[in-house]
């Protein structure tokens, strides 16, 4: 998810245009330390139920986050607050109708965690009845009804302006830095309505899918989408509502992440960036894209702390930064192989869980 704002576009290079040329994207600069492949592969595991049911083997039912799993690789899920692996409490199921709810608890802490039917809830303040805490504005604004009604209808769209392909290209190019992870599980983190959640469902590319967002609007817009699609496979989805830096999963138990349009929105990319570095199994990646801003800024120390500070006190209190800077947040995080595509303000960059 992003907040759109107009830059400036930046000059474009053009290199391996067997790659970019297939995806109508030959204006897009390659900024990557390795080969950048195309072919793609399309090995795929047994494939593995919704993550709430996914510990549980319960009775199949008519809704994107619960059904019933036959054959159960592992329970990624983790309690946010210890992160260690969940338990699975009581015997209820959730539909999407029903107002019954399916438990978890953290074998520690003793946390319970509830699926309401259409996502399971996994934030750190769920169940606290006196106690809320407000995000920055550029997370707040997503958790509305209107701006979670409008994403796919026209906010999205916008994009196009500050560069971005558009969601089918982008979604072709995250599979070729994917590669390695295909037949695995993938989170798609901060996934808005679900506009690639979705893509990598229906794919098949994928054993689990993972649609976490911390926004209930955006999930609730993601289960309304999956309804209204005709032999949508449910069975490999689920819904997870969480903080992207307190991400409730097993310690290296992810195969791939994936984030759309969302680190700029981050109120700490260092803290969200860290801990995809967590989840992640070595050898496992992280793609994302974002809007970037290059020029003077970056480049002289004061400045750039200047404008960070103006990013998190302005009206939409995003913080945007430079390739050379997505590049050391990642290596900072333990992440390597750092590469990139660009286009103007737009960039897609994917990075490595060291083996």
């Amino acid at each position: 998810m992003a907040m759109v704002l107009s830059y400036a576009s930046t000059s474009l290079h053009h290199h391996h245009p067997h790659h970019l040329g297939s995806l109508g994207l030959s204006s897009l600069r390659i900024c990557s330390s390795k080969p950048f492949k195309s072919t793609l592969t399309t090995r795929i595991r047994t494939p593995v139920r919704a993550l709430s049911t996914a510990i549980t083997g319960i009775e199949p039912v008519e809704n994107a986050s619960t059904e019933k799993v036959d054959n159960i690789e592992e329970n990624i899920l983790a309690c946010p607050i210890c992160y260690n692996q969940l338990e699975r409490r009581g015997s209820s199921v959730s539909t999407g109708e029903a107002t019954s709810s399916s438990s978890f608890q953290c074998g520690t802490c003793k946390k319970a965690y509830f699926d309401n039917g259409t996502y399971l809830d996994l934030t750190v303040s769920i169940g606290a009845k006196q106690y809320t805490e407000s995000k920055p504005v550029s997370t707040e604004v997503f958790r509305t009804p209107l701006v979670s009604f409008l994403y796919e209808r026209g906010w999205r769209q916008n994009f196009v302006w500050g560069g971005f392909p558009g969601p089918d290209k982008e979604f072709e190019m995250a599979k070729k830095y994917l590669k390695p992870t295909l037949g695995g599980n993938i989170i798609d983190a901060s996934c808005g309505s679900g506009l690639f959640s979705r893509r990598f469902a229906k794919s098949g590319l994928f054993s689990l899918v993972v649609a976490l967002d911390f926004s209930e609007n955006m999930l609730r817009q993601c289960s309304d989408f999956v309804k209204q699609e005709k032999n949508f496979p449910t069975e490999n989805l689920t819904l997870v509502r969480a903080d992207i830096s307190r991400l409730p999963f097993v310690s290296s138990s992810v195969d791939a992440v994936h984030a759309g349009a969302a680190l700029h929105c981050w109120p700490s990319p260092s803290a969200a960036v860290a801990e995809i570095s967590r989840v992640l199994r070595p050898g496992g990646v992280l793609v994302a894209t974002t809007f970037i801003l290059d020029g003077f800024f970056p480049a002289i120390p004061f400045l750039r702390i200047l404008r960070q500070n103006i990013g998190q006190v302005s009206v939409s209190s995003n913080i945007f930064l430079s390739e050379k800077e997505l590049e050391d947040l990642c290596k900072a995080c333990g992440l390597v192989d750092f590469t990139c595509v660009r286009n103007g303000s737009f960039i897609m960059l994917s990075a490595t869980k060291p083996r």
